[in-house]
């Protein structure tokens, strides 16, 4: 009973995780139409190494880490933080938060290809056919405004996006490479500390505090949301439910944050939302769980549980 409540609980840690997460564009695009990227991000960074040290001195955690782990927690700051956080706060000044959403899930299929250029993987039917669809819906996806098929060579916003995802199949492939033995509460106070370093230089020179007085108290409420929810707790959480589920259960659930970001950006932004879009986000997820071997496990489950 006792191990079925710990599941339970990792469960739900994860689900709090891909939600926070898949809410995160939508409070990303919110303010932009005010500060500039590098400024969002400072902020949102800046809030996010104070909430997470302080949560480290409520926890007692300690701070210190050998000086041979900090090359590895700089590659890590400045890929996962650093690079992912601007491209794709870049890329949502020109498209939709619900299209970002989709486009995220997209990340296993680079991870899946670099894989087999670096850890030699072999390349099968499944897996063609899988990415084949994944790639048809970031098309759907990319064209579903204008109706042009080459719609996406035009959008940088859809290049950024796609190139995020490719960002962060490297990263969470060098992060099982560069392997740090310290809690994931620590690892995460330090990247988004480098993240907040790495980007204080760029509102120096753009002078970004000029427009913080021009956020009325909701888009302050976003900033706090992201710094607090999205760079903290979500971090923390998904920690928390790796520590009592395989990494691969705990994966499943990363294809519930499009449908999070599509339901955050009809009810805050009243984004409008097109049917080839999301068809493009379906497909994309189906050729996701082709590639990684997950869809007959899923279609089999049921008569599994009954012989």
């Amino acid at each position: 009973m006792s191990q079925l409540k710990s599941k339970l609980g990792a469960s739900l840690y994860a689900t709090m995780s891909i939600s926070f997460w898949g809410v995160s564009f939508v409070s990303t695009k919110a303010v932009l139409g005010k500060l500039d990227p590098f400024t969002l991000l400072v902020l949102r960074f800046g809030i996010g190494a104070i909430f997470l040290f302080i949560l480290l001195l409520i926890k007692r955690h300690r701070l210190y880490i050998p000086f041979k782990y900090v090359p590895h927690l700089v590659i890590l700051g400045i890929l996962g933080v650093f690079v992912h956080q601007v491209i794709q706060a870049t890329a949502l000044l020109t498209i939709d938060a619900s299209s970002a959403g989709w486009l995220i899930s997209f990340s296993p299929i680079f991870t899946v290809l670099l894989s087999m250029l670096f850890l030699h993987e072999k390349m099968s039917i499944p897996k063609a056919s899988g990415m084949i669809l994944a790639i048809t819906g970031v098309i759907l996806i990319t064209t579903a405004r204008s109706g042009q098929s080459l719609h996406f060579a035009i959008n940088v916003g859809f290049l950024l996006m796609i190139l995020s995802t490719l960002n962060w199949a490297i990263y969470s492939i060098l992060l099982k490479k560069l392997a740090i033995p310290y809690p994931a509460l620590v690892v995460t106070f330090y990247m988004s500390l480098i993240g907040f370093i790495l980007t204080t230089p760029f509102i120096i020179r753009n002078k970004g505090w000029s427009s913080l007085n021009l956020l009325s108290t909701s888009e302050w409420a976003h900033l706090l949301f992201l710094g607090v929810f999205v760079s903290g707790i979500a971090y923390w959480y998904w920690g928390k439910a790796l520590e009592v589920l395989e990494a691969s259960k705990v994966s499943m659930f990363l294809y519930l944050e499009p449908i999070t970001t599509l339901i955050a950006a009809v009810a805050i932004l009243q984004e409008e939302i097109f049917i080839k879009s999301v068809v493009g986000g379906i497909i994309i997820i189906a050729g996701v769980i082709i590639v990684n071997g997950q869809l007959m496990p899923l279609l089999l489950r049921p008569f599994i549980k009954r012989s």
